[in-house]
């Protein structure tokens, strides 16, 4: 619990100084500026205007030097609290009680347009603070606006996706909340929080040292509710990420730092499942084999493809065999690269005692239809058991956040070694074959399988690049408007991997859908270039404004080859598309 509240912590302090909370500044600097107790307007004004406050207000000028200084903790709190409790439920809420999933954003600006106008008109103010008028007097509810501000942030609040945030994310997202989760998601909430209560207490000392701000009381209050409805109205209409997409994330490396660190991967894994603790002390790509544990069985999976009738498989089926289990989504690139090895592995060695089970486990909603796995199984060749994996079953009991990903299971059913990510084929085929032996140690195996390995190993290589509204970065242009189809201009210029849109756009939860003269500009660092595209129509290809090809698009969403070259080339690719094609994203190689 300690490690994991430290490991909250540390999370939460990069995030907190990542350019994700740009937006919210402004308004938390004010926080400690305005507001009773702040710069100690509000009690000028309720005790001379003999409201129902008043008394409150009076007796508050009698305990300043004690009691001032607590709004921006207040505020910062009730950030903490709506945080904590709507990230890790607020999904189960709203779909437990049938409501719409953007419900708590548009609360919390609702919220921020009502303090605003609060911070205006002080009638509005003492209403919101009513709920809170049967607390003590010297309790809470002096602060009730600070918390209710705070409340209202944490719903907007929108920190950079990093490991310690994917863990409480997927843990919430499957309903696999315990006491770890919730101390790892406070002591996160704190830390991301931590910067911002440095900028309130900065506002308090603001406003109690600068002159101007005692004699303009009533203005700096108006200018405060202004920019407080200002805030809200950028992130109803999502303008506020204009000012994030043209920071560079300048914490990117810290997070994959600590992604990365030995240590607090196996504490972070260990949250998503409670059927296999064991392999926390497993480390990837081992050169040796290790004990991780026993398999976790093959539970509430949606489907099977490739087995007899389509019958469900049992690991008790399997004993005496060594099994691999390949983690796969059938439009992920690096999956398409890792698959030849899996598919060589499973010709060479079938016969001597290797299973192998592909676990299609989707990235997109798109890849939940069935449909759409068969026939990207078949492009791609895949004809060992897949088990359809569409409610993150297995997926979580492995503990694993990577696609591809491989776990290798011995004969007698315990997990021995796994490798995250591409790569390493080497070290897997040489594990198939010691726990082939270790099982039947007169077994003759043919040689090991002579593929090259295509991994990405270039750091210039750009990386995978979304085309949707909750995922898309390094995005340059006129601000994105979700599931309304409006015409964008391409920037003057694109720095290296910048990817910009032109003519009419409808972006989408999942994709970006095509309108008439819809252009696609992306500066790109790589050998071969990759799109996922599903309609009909054509995609015209051009590289640094001369036209390359043309290509045909027909079907569900699929993986299109746009750029394939001996050597990595930095270059601006524009990708032209009919109406109604549906682009999802770019993938690199």
């Amino acid at each position: 619990m300690l490690t994991l509240i430290l490991i909250g912590l540390l999370g939460g302090v990069i995030t907190g100084v990542s350019p994700c909370i740009l937006p919210v500044l402004p308004v938390v600097l004010l926080a400690g500026a305005t507001g009773k107790n702040g710069s100690g307007q509000r009690q000028d004004e309720e005790s001379s205007a003999g409201g129902p406050n008043g008394a409150v207000a009076v007796a508050t000028h009698g305990e300043a030097p004690a009691r001032r200084g607590r709004r921006p903790y207040v505020v910062i709190a009730g950030l903490v609290v709506s945080f904590s409790v709507f990230t890790l439920l607020g999904s189960l809420l709203l779909s437990a009680l049938g409501l719409p999933a953007g419900l708590l954003r548009t609360i919390g600006v609702i919220l921020l347009v009502l303090i605003g106008l609060g911070l205006l008109f002080p009638g509005i103010d003492r209403l919101l603070e009513r709920p809170f008028a049967r607390l003590p007097q010297r309790s809470a509810n002096t602060e009730a606006g600070g918390f209710v501000l705070g409340l209202g942030l944490g719903l907007l609040y929108v920190p950079c996706a990093g490991p310690v945030l994917t863990a409480i994310t997927v843990a919430g997202a499957t309903n696999h909340i315990s006491l770890d989760t919730v101390a790892l998601t406070v002591a996160f909430a704190i830390g991301a929080t931590a910067p911002l209560l440095l900028f309130a207490l900065a506002g308090q000392k603001i406003s109690s040292r600068i002159s101007a701000f005692r004699r303009h009381q009533r203005l700096v209050r108006a200018i405060s509710g202004v920019l407080m409805i200002g805030l809200a109205l950028a992130l109803a209409f999502n303008l506020a990420e204009v000012i994030q997409r043209a920071i560079p994330d300048y914490t990117a490396g810290l997070q994959k730092t600590v992604a990365a660190t030995p240590s607090l991967r196996p504490q972070l894994t260990s949250l998503d499942d409670d059927r296999n603790h064991q392999l926390s002390r497993c480390t990837d790509a081992a050169p040796q084999l290790n004990d991780c544990g026993p398999a976790p069985e093959l539970d509430n999976i949606t489907g099977w493809l490739n087995t007899p009738a389509n019958t469900a498989l049992r690991m008790s089926q399997l004993h005496g065999k060594v099994v691999l289990i390949d983690f796969w989504t059938y439009s992920c690139i690096n999956c398409q690269r890792s698959l030849p090895h899996v598919e060589a592995w499973d010709r060479a060695y079938r016969d001597a005692g290797l299973r192998v089970i592909g676990v299609h486990t989707p990235e997109f909603a798109f890849e939940e239809d069935q449909a759409n796995v068969i026939a990207g199984a078949g492009r791609l060749g895949v004809t060992y058991p897949i088990a359809i994996d569409n409610k993150y079953s297995m997926f979580g009991a492995y503990r694993n956040q990577y696609w591809p990903a491989d776990f290798l299971i011995d004969a007698t059913g315990a997990v021995r070694y796994f490798k995250l990510g591409e790569g390493d084929y080497a070290t897997t085929e040489r594990h198939i074959r010691d726990l082939l032996h270790a099982a039947n140690p007169t077994v003759a195996l043919p040689p090991p399988t002579q593929l090259a390995d295509q991994t990405v190993t270039d750091p210039r290589t750009s990386p995978e690049t979304y085309l949707n509204v909750r995922q898309i970065r390094n995005y340059l242009g006129d601000p994105l408007v979700q599931d309304q189809a409006r015409t964008y201009r391409f920037p003057a210029a694109f720095p290296v991997n910048a990817i910009s849109l032109d003519g009419n756009w409808t972006l989408k939860y999942q994709n970006a859908t095509a309108g008439p003269d819809a252009r696609i500009g992306l500066h790109y660092r790589a050998k071969n270039v990759y799109l996922v595209l599903a309609g009909k129509g054509t995609a015209t290809i051009a590289v640094n404004g001369l036209n390359q090809r043309v290509i045909t698009v027909s079907g569900p969403p699929r993986l299109y080859p746009l750029i394939e070259q001996p050597d990595l080339q930095d270059a601006q690719l524009t990708v032209g598309l009919t109406p109604g094609l549906a682009a999802y994203s770019f993938t690199f190689g």
